[in-house]
């Protein structure tokens, strides 16, 4: 008998809650940055790779410098016109000191009402209809990241197909391999983070994530038969020539980065069932991490 976790539940609403996002965002877009903005985005984990996605497109898409930072990283000494965060929880200790020590106006992008970055944000968005039960962050990484894109412009609902062909896709062969590097450019490197924080934390398994390019740099000598690398969006030829040529498996895909790291979500809890590792209690974690004083 198959167990189902709740994180296979909330990977497989995702399209469904894609449609939501796209339909909820229009009402919040004034709360965002606007055009010309200087804009620091904080985060924790995957609120943290999620703001490395965002920071790039938003510069990618002409419309200001963007600095991020983890949340215990920030530079207070830098001036920005607003700061935007991202915490499912609300409670992030990090993020909770962060928005209470600035003055610069900020936005929290949090799953939960009446928490205290709302009480300390300039401005609060709350998608609780993303909101999880699994420790395991899934569909919140992913409405966060698809609410910040369709403020740059992307229709949500013309990626729909691509998530519901993750959801549909063969992930055998993958579930098998001994490990994953997991490779980005651009934006997508904040999604490489997140796939390979995603099997480290769900089974703890060894997965690692690098600017693509940078592989080459060290990390290509771990590649072998047996492992696999992975990339999110496009990566040179000659570097798919040399993975390939050491007998790793490779993954790559033409959907929308963000639906493939769908695909990476459902490979990290087929793991964890294999290992016999409940995937929506990981080992040593919380839903919300509160730093002791």
């Amino acid at each position: 008998m198959t167990i189902v976790s709740h994180a296979d539940i909330e990977i497989a609403s995702q399209p469904q809650i894609w449609r939501q996002v796209a339909e909820f965002a229009p009402s919040v877009f004034g709360k965002l940055p606007q055009k010309g903005e200087k804009v620091a985005v904080v985060g924790c984990g995957s609120s943290w790779f999620m703001s490395m996605a965002y920071a790039s497109l938003r510069e990618a898409a002409g419309h200001g410098e963007t600095d991020v930072y983890a949340g215990s990283e920030f530079n207070y000494d830098r001036k920005y016109d607003r700061v935007v965060s991202i915490s499912r929880s609300g409670t992030t200790t990090e993020i909770v000191e962060l928005l209470g020590k600035i003055k610069t106006p900020s936005v929290v992008l949090t799953a939960i009402h009446n928490s205290p970055v709302e009480d300390r944000a300039t401005e609060t968005i709350i998608m609780d209809f993303a909101d999880e039960k699994s420790v395991l962050q899934t569909r919140w990484a992913t409405a966060a990241l698809g609410l910040l894109r369709a403020h740059l412009g992307l229709d949500l609902n013309s990626i729909v197909k691509d998530a519901e062909e993750a959801l549909a896709s063969d992930i055998s062969d993958l579930v098998e391999v001994e490990q994953i590097s997991f490779l980005g450019r651009g934006w997508t490197i904040g999604l490489a983070h997140e796939a390979a924080l995603k099997t480290r934390e769900s089974s703890q398994f060894w997965a690692e994530a690098y600017p693509a390019l940078d592989y080459r740099h060290g990390p290509l000598s771990i590649s072998q038969p047996g492992r696999a690398v992975w990339a999110f969006g496009e990566i040179p030829a000659d570097l798919v020539r040399d993975i390939k040529s050491t007998g790793a498996l490779f993954e790559s895909s033409t959907l929308d980065p963000m639906a493939h790291l769908m695909r990476a979500q459902r490979v990290a809890i087929a793991i964890a069932k294999k290992r016999g590792v409940d995937a929506d209690n990981p080992r040593g974690l919380s839903r919300s991490i509160i730093l002791d004083k």
